[in-house]
């Protein structure tokens, strides 16, 4: 965000311009992944074709951070107490990719009851530039950012990350279904209250139905597949629980704005297009806008009952305090897709507890 003349035009496009899988670097073990982590390595192309090794790229392990997965503890039933408990114990996918100053830890977590949880976590060095100031009494004209030491200005700025969900729920043709919450007055005594809230479901028939800006509403954000029912005649599905969400503040017109339209919104749904997979386009260096997510659904494509793909944006909007300098500690936020009528009933009921380990050296 700032507008200084060797400032406005630093608008990193880190997938696209960098390729945020060739700049993932090698995990430390016990520092990256903790003791019980396997790791992986990865191969990419060079410039030549190439192979090259990137060692420790991917850590795998079994976290169990003290969470509860469920439990209930029964106390109506006359001289007895029933309790049942039963831990999170979940699989952990992690890299990391550092792209120039900051890294990124992503993390993809499988979890027992069927839901999968995304987190990305920014850490690693501010954007910082030289000042006249040393104190915030000093300044008197828009800066642009925080002044975090003497003669250090950390810039205000974004980080936006797309993810490209193809989920194929129970089968390739889907529909994305809004559930909305709405107030409703009790009318008629029909009841002493004077107001409910009840679930209006919309189904998506094209893409413009489906851009969605969080916040606007409160509600579920459903990928079902029509075609498939529970016993009980629910549609099987999966749901979209965001983490906290921010869009762009930019206007429209504005150059980053052309190229990174895709953060207009923080939900988009296409219908699956192979040569549609990055949303700033196939070739973002010096790209002007006109091949991203945001021109492709001008199209209005129809999106219901067929392969659809699910692009979700989260964001940060990062006023750096001081606290974030020299070294910024993890920022973290990401999403949940959870089953919706996916199973008949609780898939981890049957979970067994750990036993105590009675046994000794």
């Amino acid at each position: 965000m700032d507008l200084n003349e060797e400032w406005y035009y630093r608008v990193f496009f880190d997938a696209g311009e960098y390729g945020y899988g060739q700049c993932a670097v090698p995990l430390e073990p016990l520092r990256d992944c903790p003791e019980n982590a396997v790791f992986m390595d990865a191969y990419v192309a060079d410039h030549n074709g190439t192979p090259v090794n990137m060692p420790n790229t991917f850590c795998i392990f079994e976290r169990y951070a003290g969470d509860v997965m469920w439990r209930h503890t029964e106390t109506a039933i006359p001289g007895k107490v029933i309790r049942e408990v039963r831990p999170e114990v979940t699989l952990v996918v992690r890299m990391v990719s550092t792209v120039g100053n900051y890294d990124y830890i992503n993390d993809w977590e499988f979890k027992q009851s069927g839901s999968i949880k995304v987190t990305v976590g920014l850490t690693g060095l501010l954007e910082v530039r030289g000042s006249m100031y040393t104190h915030t009494d000093q300044i008197k004209e828009e800066a642009y950012g925080t002044l975090l030491a003497e003669n250090t200005l950390g810039a205000n700025h974004d980080h936006f990350f797309t993810y490209h969900l193809d989920l194929d729920v129970d089968g390739d043709a889907n529909s994305f279904v809004r559930s909305q919450l709405r107030t409703t007055p009790v009318a008629d005594d029909l009841s002493p209250r004077k107001s409910y809230w009840r679930v209006v479901s919309e189904t998506a028939k094209t893409e413009s139905d489906a851009r969605i800006k969080l916040g606007e509403a409160q509600g579920d954000l459903l990928v079902v597949n029509p075609n498939k029912r529970t016993d009980m005649g629910n549609a099987i599905g999966y749901r979209l629980i965001p983490g906290s969400a921010a869009a762009s503040l930019l206007s429209d017109d504005d150059y980053p704005q052309i190229r990174g339209a895709f953060t207009e919104y923080n939900l988009w749904i296409t219908p699956y297009n192979k040569s549609e997979k990055w949303a700033g386009g196939l070739f973002v260096d010096q790209s002007r806008g006109d091949d991203t997510l945001a021109r492709w659904s001008l199209r209005d494509r129809e999106i219901e009952n067929t392969d659809i793909v699910l692009w979700y944006t989260l964001g940060f909007h990062h006023v750096p305090y001081q606290e974030d300098f020299p070294v910024m500690t993890t920022l973290s936020s990401g999403f949940e897709l959870r089953p919706a009528n996916f199973f008949e009933s609780n898939p981890v009921l049957k979970v067994k507890p750990p036993q105590p380990d009675n046994r000794t050296d």
